[in-house]
């Protein structure tokens, strides 16, 4: 050993022993403030499949790949990163040797060539994303860039990290070749052997050019130790956990798509009948509040700002950005940590935990961020504004997009379940709403004994629930498809086609009630578990005595659908819920139904959130489209897990929009592009904010906005007017 190598040694063992000591340090930090969250043990069931799905997201880049270039090249960067973080390791055998390397794999000629191309791959990879993260830029007057909002610095920082490390493992392979040290053949390692053609024969150049990739990797480690916020770094450790504890492994999308959590306090579903707000835990009003598994959320987020980029509020101008609300919150439960771990905290009642001991040198700072409101306009040091808590749509935008699993959706109507329940606090025009919830059972206040008219007219008979011995399906009409005047269109629609179709079907009239969509996403738990727990029991007593797979339900609407489906199994309620669009394109693959006459002038749909984001239903109302028009459907540029929300979900269908454009809007401007004179639908929501949308552009007689079954019906049975079913026959 050389004088050069034990310089370079002490510096390599000098630098690393402090990045290693830093590191461990962040960790624990960092495990500490997780730990500091609610119990989650739904989160340590079925390991197996929670490990495939960890393996096959990360390993397969199978989220990150929805962005194909982006996704591309950070799967060459991750598995730079990992695979050759064995050369980091031998890099410290080179600091001390000029011919050092890795015992035993280190002299194959398999590793080498891995390595190198790998290591090739990985230059490329880093410099797409460097490319992509530039011209993204947030400082582009001309560009809504999807990083506005995150630490550029640290971005930049991690990129040029990667590049030079993968640039030094490149020189030392140089050098090596220059001074005759190099194990492996040309056509294994074509680039170290043509920089190693260039290089100086000087022997002491591997252990330099090893300490300077040795100290670019631990400045990277200090650096991310020193930020524990750093996400754009962590991420690379956090990912495989946050991935791991999903709330539900099993989906092929974002977990936290479809239902929503139960309210839970310790760790448990709330129990509405014997729950005492002082102490059980109602929704999240402090940030200790969340589960650990939010807290490892808001940890884990990268900053790359997919979701935002995604986001319908976001991209017509109001204050939300999922990206932005978990890293408020990210940073905020930080900076609270310490008066947290000292003992501190309110309980739930609002009065302080820690004694005057334990706060008597706590970091100003600290107890200053303890005493901010979680929910609160900036006059009042409010965290995350009203405006940004009341903007989402819950449309599962954010969610879908996330390449670490983040469930936004959560953690926006847990915090809303405090507001609503306990602080009472949420936009004045929802609370007629929830009022006509409570008192009629349906959101717009109708009278529950016209819940049947749209029966009327028919040319034939729609049998009730108890009226007939035997049913195939329970058709499952929802308050808009009962009361609203578009939506019954639908509504007779759906039965006019099953009647056609010689299905048998029933439906409960005025024994059914609201679902609670529209409760439980603003917040109000209490009287979504009421509507509940009252359809369950009606359900349930219709389908006495039928297992499971024969308790059938067809819906019109996709928030009924994914409440009945999704969440009355967490009251007691097991359905087999379908979409009328499903069951409409079963009945004409079966030859059930048979589309005669071609819709003309252009068809385009529009993919509600519901069904398609949150339930993974695209096929089939472009199954039954395709049949109707007997061609191709123009798409939208936003379609299907992308599809641009109308805006109505998480209850604003009650709530003006007063921030920037209208999303229904911007919806109808995407699907007026198309040139289609039929924008279909497949939701009733979407059908009142879309037309809506179509009226306010002034556009009504040149575009117009129908279901998915009124298309079929017109294909099917030409004669009936467009929209209605035909009408029977006066006696004469």
């Amino acid at each position: 050993m050389g004088s050069v190598q034990i310089v370079t040694t002490i510096l390599a063992a000098a630098i690393t022993a402090v990045a290693v000591w830093l590191a461990v340090r962040a960790v624990m930090k960092m495990t500490a403030v997780i730990r500091l969250g609610q119990p989650a043990p739904e989160r340590f069931g079925d390991k197996g499949a929670r490990t495939k799905k960890m393996l096959v997201e990360t390993a397969g880049h199978t989220r990150m790949l929805k962005w194909s270039v982006v996704g591309a090249a950070h799967w060459f960067v991750m598995v730079g990163f990992i695979v050759l973080s064995l050369l980091v390791l031998e890099a410290y055998f080179e600091v001390v040797s000029t011919g050092g390397g890795l015992p035993i794999i280190g002299h194959w000629t398999i590793f080498g060539l891995v390595t190198e191309w790998i290591g090739i791959l990985g230059l490329a990879g880093i410099l797409v994303l460097m490319a992509i993260r530039l011209r993204n830029r947030p400082s582009r007057a001309e560009n809504r860039s999807r990083f506005t909002g995150s630490s550029m610095w640290q971005g930049y920082f991690v990129e040029w990290v990667v590049l030079l490390v993968l640039i030094f493992g490149f020189v030392i392979r140089g050098f090596k070749v220059a001074t005759d040290h190099f194990e492996y053949p040309v056509w294994a390692a074509p680039l170290s052997h043509a920089i190693g053609s260039v290089l100086p024969n000087w022997e002491a150049g591997v252990s330099v050019a090893a300490l300077i990739k040795i100290c670019i990797s631990m400045t990277w480690l200090i650096v991310i130790s020193l930020n524990v916020t750093m996400g754009v770094a962590w991420h690379r450790f956090l990912a495989f956990p946050n991935i791991f504890f999903k709330r539900d492994p099993e989906k092929p999308a974002g977990s936290g798509l479809g239902p929503l959590r139960p309210m839970t306090s310790e760790g448990k579903p709330l129990d509405f009948e014997e729950a005492d707000p002082e102490k059980d835990q109602f929704g999240v009003a402090q940030v200790e509040q969340f589960s650990w598994k939010g807290l490892l959320d808001f940890s884990t987020c990268t900053e790359c700002g997919r979701c935002q980029s995604q986001c319908p509020a976001w991209n017509t101008g109001k204050p939300l950005s999922p990206k932005l609300l978990v890293l408020s919150l990210r940073d905020h439960a930080y900076a609270k940590a310490p008066y947290l771990l000292a003992g501190g905290g309110k309980d739930l009642t609002g009065e302080e935990k820690a004694t005057e001991a334990q706060l008597a040198h706590m970091d100003v700072l600290a107890l200053a961020e303890a005493d901010r409101p979680l929910i609160g306009t900036a006059e009042e040091g409010g965290v995350i504004d009203p405006d940004v808590l009341w903007s989402c749509t819950t449309c599962g935008a954010c969610v879908e997009q996330c390449p670490v699993d983040i469930e936004h959706v959560d953690h926006i109507v847990d915090m809303r379940r405090y507001q609503v329940l306990i602080e009472s606090s949420f936009p004045s025009e929802a609370g007629v709403m929830l009022r006509n919830l409570e008192n009629k059972g349906n959101p717009w206040g109708a009278p529950q004994n016209t819940r049947e008219d749209w029966t009327k007219g028919l040319g034939f008979e729609v049998p009730r629930v108890g009226e007939v011995d035997d049913f195939e399906y329970l058709f499952w009409v929802g308050c808009a498809g009962a009361f609203e005047d578009r939506a019954k269109k639908t509504t007779r629609a759906v039965a006019t086609l099953l009647n056609e179709a010689g299905v048998s079907f029933a439906i409960l009239g005025e024994g059914e009630t609201c679902s609670g969509d529209p409760a439980r996403r603003i917040g109000n738990e209490f009287v979504f578990q009421m509507l509940a727990q009252q359809n369950v029991e009606t359900l349930n007593e219709a389908f006495e005595g039928r297992e499971k797979s024969k308790r059938k339900i067809v819906a019109t609407c996709p928030h009924c659908f994914n409440t009945l489906g999704n969440e009355y199994g967490q009251l007691g309620g097991e359905f087999e819920v379908v979409h009328h669009t499903q069951l409409l394109a079963h009945l004409v693959s079966a030859g059930k139904l048979t589309p005669v006459q071609p819709v003309d002038g252009g068809v385009t749909y529009h993919d509600p959130c519901y069904l398609g984001r949150h339930n993974r239903i695209f096929a089939a109302p472009r199954e039954v489209l395709g049949d109707s028009i007997q061609g191709e459907l123009t798409e939208m540029p936003r379609n299907s897990e992308r599809s641009f929300c109308c805006g109505a979900g998480g209850a604003r269908m009650w709530m003006e929009e007063k921030i920037g454009k209208r999303i229904n809007v911007d919806r109808v401007e995407e699907a007026m592009a198309t040139g289609a004179k039929t924008i279909a639908v497949g939701c009733p929501f979407c059908s009142t904010m879309l037309n809506d949308g179509v009226n306010g552009k002034g556009a009504g007689e040149q575009v117009e906005v129908v279901d998915v079954a009124s298309v079929l019906l017109r294909s099917v049975k030409p004669e009936a007017p467009a929209g209605e079913p035909e009408v029977a026959p006066s006696a004469s």
